[in-house]
């Protein structure tokens, strides 16, 4: 089949568009990113701006002051792009193996300045429609800082918009006439504004996790909910005089209490909600062919196409709970593949009911609809069909094993999983496969430090 040279609009210039617009175009499309940001990075964008109001512009990013990543950079980073630390001597970087998230954000940078990604990028541009039109092409409207509205048509759509800026909250009884103040994750940067404060933190993810101690610090009291605990806990967490771990909370109170399963009661200053995001795309228009069901973003075949409307509108970066620069880059590339007729998707029909009969699998397995795009364990069988469609090498096993063995030491050492591990047997793997890469004709050995 002759390959088809596309214009394709990619919406967010975040880690999942920039790999996607180096894809398309390795691929010999024609890529227009559109960022509604004024530079790259996404979520990896800091910002000290929050959304207290609601009337004031939505802000991308939930990045916190004090956050590192939770994954060591061997596997952070895109599979031919090594995220490796940088030559010593430049004191504005972060060496660590598990860097701040500017050091992601510098990552990314570097990214694009070496692919020349920035030169397909509209910044301050901000999606407001995407719909088809006749042809099956698609319209997509953006609009300026300025407030000027843009109009273009597009051979195809890849949305890469992430999801992790509209806010999940949690459903209390009693919330809507609870005096306190209520906070979303999203709108937390530094600890200070809960100074002298009784706060209610809810969740248990690594995020809940790492703010219930920034908070610690300096509140009176920080108390975390959970429903990841069984009915009426309520201990003290080790190490700390000020923190308490609690199953969730009952209700609450016009006068301030917060009212326990095992009946304890807490007279809080501040609600805390750590309880994830929703898939949020308020420019689509897809005349109800893809929704968002509970969480559930469909029907997408493998998280990545709608059935009905392959190849020319896409998603990249759907999955949670993975390791995402890496299949970010595979999914980029298969949809590269696709669209330019290397690569076959099968037809419509056979698409739905594969979608089906993996939604039938998730049901029999009592897997709730909401976590319908939490990879988890598969992830790397996922990469590796991926990898089989476009014919490119599978995941490396260092890496699932690297992936592995983070996440058994972090339950071995808690928070010093980032400062202690034991898999240097990998990281030398890792770092013998780096050094194949060269850039702009420097090898990746000169930016290579020695595993000590």
């Amino acid at each position: 089949m002759q390959p088809l040279c596309r214009h394709v609009a990619v919406i967010g210039a975040g880690a999942a568009g920039l790999v996607a617009a180096r894809e398309l175009r390795r691929e010999g499309h024609n890529v227009v990113i559109l960022e509604r940001g004024d530079q790259i990075g996404g979520t990896w964008v800091y910002t000290e701006e929050v959304e207290w109001d609601p009337d004031r512009t939505r802000v991308h990013s939930s990045m916190y002051q004090s956050l590192r990543t939770n994954l060591p950079r061997e596997i952070m980073g895109f599979r031919d792009y090594p995220f490796v630390a940088k030559e010593e001597g430049d004191e504005d970087r972060d060496p660590r193996r598990f860097p701040g998230h500017r050091e992601v954000f510098k990552y990314l940078n570097d990214f694009a300045k070496e692919f020349g990604i920035c030169e397909m990028v509209r910044f301050e541009s901000e999606v407001v429609f995407v719909g088809l039109v006749e042809g099956g092409k698609w319209k997509v409207k953006s609009k300026s800082k300025r407030g000027e509205v843009s109009e273009e048509v597009y051979d195809a759509v890849v949305v890469c918009n992430g999801h992790y800026t509209e806010p999940r909250v949690a459903q209390i009884p009693g919330i809507s006439s609870w005096q306190g103040k209520q906070f979303h994750s999203h709108n937390y940067r530094t600890p200070e504004p809960f100074r002298d404060q009784v706060v209610i933190l809810i969740g248990s993810s690594v995020s809940a996790i790492e703010i219930s101690r920034d908070i610690a610090g300096v509140a009176k009291e920080v108390h975390i909910a959970s429903r990841s605990v069984a009915d009426e806990t309520m201990e003290k967490k080790p190490g700390y005089d000020n923190m308490w771990l609690h199953s969730m909370i009952k209700s609450v109170h016009e006068d301030g209490s917060v009212v326990f399963p095992d009946g304890s009661v807490v007279l809080a200053d501040s609600i805390l909600h750590c309880t994830g995001y929703k898939y949020h795309f308020p420019f689509l228009e897809t005349n109800g062919i893809v929704i968002v069901d509970d969480n559930r973003v469909g029907p997408l075949y493998k998280h990545v196409f709608p059935p009905a409307l392959a190849p020319s509108l896409s998603f990249v970066g759907i999955p949670f709970k993975v390791v995402p620069f890496a299949l970010y880059e595979f999914q980029s590339e298969w949809i590269a593949g696709i669209l330019s007729n290397r690569i076959a998707l099968p037809p419509e029909e056979e698409m739905m009911e594969d979608v089906q009969a993996f939604y039938s699998l998730q049901k029999a397995s009592n897997i709730s609809k909401r976590f319908t795009h939490m990879m988890d364990n598969y992830q790397f069988e996922y990469d590796d069909w991926l990898a089989a469609q476009c014919g490119c090498p599978a995941s490396e096993e260092w890496r699932q094993q690297m992936w592995l063995a983070t996440f058994k030491n972090a339950r071995l050492r808690g928070m010093l999983y980032r400062e202690e591990w034991n898999d240097h047997h990998l990281i030398l793997q890792a770092h013998e496969d780096f050094r194949k890469y060269t850039f702009n004709g420097v090898s990746m050995d000169n930016w290579i430090s020695d595993v000590k």
